[in-house]
Order: structure tokens, then C-alpha cells, then sequence
């Protein structure tokens, strides 16, 4: 089969590779429908952090199920499912918690392999999310807002979830990348009567605003801070959604953010803040990998089935898994906000 394989920074190709086989009770087969990039993916491809040569990459995905394993009940092949990157277990105490993200039996050395033709998939049983139907039964659009399930719009979610955004508040969003546009998806859904997003990019910028976005401030660094609590007669934000991970992106939300409030923080920090930045303010700090399984469950596959949200609009560009490179290139040079990856129709 072909898959995407990381080369070194900056490279991609894609390999014939063996097919994945089953090699536990509990995982699934699956044969990959739609994948696409990451943001994070950039971190690696740009050597700005190890990943081993020669790896299988991705982990964002639709896909069939191709084979189960003796233990997987609820799936079946032939099912059209969501993979998310998560691979809860579902029973253990951080997903009964509902933290499925951080799930303590996840298979150790990390996600790879999405961006292929097969993926092998651990703890299918209860971490796989079944769509209705088949791809076929679903719009070129519809099936771009179900990819994004996989992560994208459920970590977008995760950080107003984290933030404990509720009706009526008043929320920043700090970043305009897929995440941050999802984020403004996912606060609005929370009931946020205010959105606040901080975008430098009129292409961006645009988008935000269809998903819900009521102010943009494209202004920077302390500019931006006095914009924001200009718009908010200088109480600052109920809530932050934070979608860079920049230290200089945690500290600007502690400048909007309002006494009391929470900051939801979802972008792969570098080095963590001085807790002092927040301390006399009263401001929370939370977050981390998104509980994809279980937001999926809950909320974000029946708000794309019913078309309440489309958060499928990110995907700016698109790419056969042959032009792999070329999707990651177009997401490092901002080509696109996230690059689509078709792999099998």
C-alpha cells in the first residue's frame, strides 16, 4: 500500500509500504477515505522537534473499516467511521472522566500512519466514531466537516470546553489557524454571545466571522490587548481560548482575560508561563489534548449531521496522497489554512 513518510525536515515522499495487520483483539483495520495536515505536523517537518526518519505520518482521518479484531463488538467492516488521534479505551479512569485524550491505555510511540492508504487502530472498540451510512451518502462538503472530527474541530471545542465557556459570555480567541477558527465554532456552540478574534489575515479573518466571530483585532502585541479591552469597556474577556501555544500567546491572555476568568488552552506549548502572570488576577490555566471520542459523541457529530456547523471550511487547498509534499508545503508557507489529503474516494 502507499503511505506518507517523513524523510527529513522539510521532505516528504510516499512509500510502498506493507499493508497494517492486525496485531491485538482490539484493534481495527481501516481503509483511509479523507485524511489531512496538522499544524503540529509542522513542528517535526520543520525540525523544530524529533521525529524518527522515515516514519508513517498523520493523524486525522475518516475511513471504512476494513478488518476487526476479536474483541472490537460494536464495529464491524464496512462501517464508515471517524478515527480520532485519541484511541480511548473507554474504561479506564481518565476516559471515564471524560478525558478520553488522555487515556492511560493508549499504545506507546505515538500516532502514524493516517496519511495512507490502511491504518492499523488501536482500542477500536470504543474509540471509533460511527458515521451514518457510507461516503457515498455524503456531500464533497459534508465529508470535509466529518474529517475534521478526527480533531481539528473537537480540539477547537476542547479549548472553550476547558474555558468553561457558557450562554452570554464574552470570549477571546488568540490564533487564526484551524484550531482557532474551530475554536470560534466551538465557543458559539457553548452559547458565547461575544467573540473576540485576534487574526492578522483577511483570508482568516473572513472565515472567522462566517463561523461566528462578532469583532476581529488585527492590531498586535500590546496594540491588541487595548483594542480588546476598548471592545470590552476595559473589563477584558469571560473566557480565553488560546490556539498558538506560545508563551507570549498565554501571557497576551492573561492581558485580556477578566478577573476570574479561564483560559482554555489547546496550542502544543514550548516552555510554560510564570504562574505569577496569572496569580494576581485570579485567572485559570487549563487544557490540553482534546477528549475527541467523547465530544464527538456528545456534541459535534450531530451538529455536522444537521448542518448547524460546518467546520470543513479550513480546508483551503486540496491534495491527492501523491502530492503529499505539496500539501505540507502549502501549510508551511500559509498557503492554506489546512491542507486537504484525498485518498480514497
Amino acid at each position: 500500500m502507499k503511505a506518507a513518510v517523513f524523510v527529513e525536515p522539510g521532505k516528504m515522499e510516499v512509500h510502498e509500504v506493507d499493508k497494517p495487520t492486525l496485531q491485538k483483539p482490539t484493534d481495527a483495520i481501516l481503509k483511509i477515505v479523507r485524511a489531512c495536515v496538522c499544524g503540529s505536523d509542522l513542528w517535526w517537518y520543520r525540525g523544530i522537534s524529533e521525529r524518527k526518519h522515515g516514519s508513517l505520518v498523520g493523524h486525522e482521518a475518516i475511513a471504512v473499516v476494513d478488518q476487526v479484531g476479536s474483541a472490537v463488538k460494536d464495529i464491524k467492516p464496512g462501517d464508515f467511521v471517524i478515527a480520532p488521534f485519541t484511541h480511548g479505551c473507554g474504561h479506564c479512569a481518565a476516559c471515564k472522566a471524560g478525558f478520553d485524550g488522555d487515556c492511560m491505555n493508549q499504545e506507546a510511540g505515538g500516532n502514524g500512519g493516517y496519511q495512507g492508504e490502511y491504518l492499523r487502530f488501536t482500542n477500536a472498540n470504543w474509540a471509533l466514531v460511527k458515521i451514518p451510512g457510507k461516503p457515498d451518502d455524503y456531500s464533497d462538503a459534508q465529508l470535509n466537516d466529518l474529517l475534521t472530527l478526527a480533531d481539528v474541530m473537537a480540539t477547537g471545542y476542547h479549548s472553550a470546553a476547558s474555558a468553561e465557556v457558557k450562554d452570554g459570555d464574552t470570549v477571546v480567541v488568540i490564533g487564526d489557524g484551524a484550531v482557532g477558527l474551530c475554536a470560534v465554532i466551538g465557543a458559539k456552540l457553548r452559547g458565547a454571545k461575544r467573540i473576540i478574534t485576534m487574526s492578522h489575515h483577511e483570508d482568516r479573518a473572513k472565515l472567522a466571522k462566517e463561523f461566528g466571530a462578532t469583532d476581529i483585532v488585527s492590531e498586535r502585541g500590546d496594540d491588541a490587548v487595548k483594542k480588546v479591552l476598548e471592545l470590552t469597556d476595559g473589563n477584558g474577556a469571560d473566557a480565553v481560548l488560546e490556539c498558538v501555544g506560545a508563551v507570549s500567546a498565554i501571557e497576551q491572555a492573561g492581558k485580556v482575560a477578566r478577573p476570574g476568568a479561564i483560559i482554555g488552552r489547546v496550542g502544543v506549548p514550548q516552555t510554560e508561563p510564570s504562574s505569577n502572570t496569572l496569580f494576581w488576577k485570579n485567572i485559570g490555566l487549563r487544557g490540553g489534548i482534546a477528549s475527541v471520542t467523547t465530544y464527538d459523541r456528545e456534541v459535534l457529530l450531530d451538529a455536522v449531521l444537521s448542518g448547524k456547523i460546518h467546520p470543513g471550511k479550513v480546508f483551503t487547498k486540496r491534495f491527492t496522497l501523491d502530492q503529499i509534499q505539496q500539501a505540507y508545503e502549502a501549510m508551511d508557507k500559509r498557503e492554506a489554512i489546512k491542507s486537504l489529503v484525498i485518498v480514497s474516494q
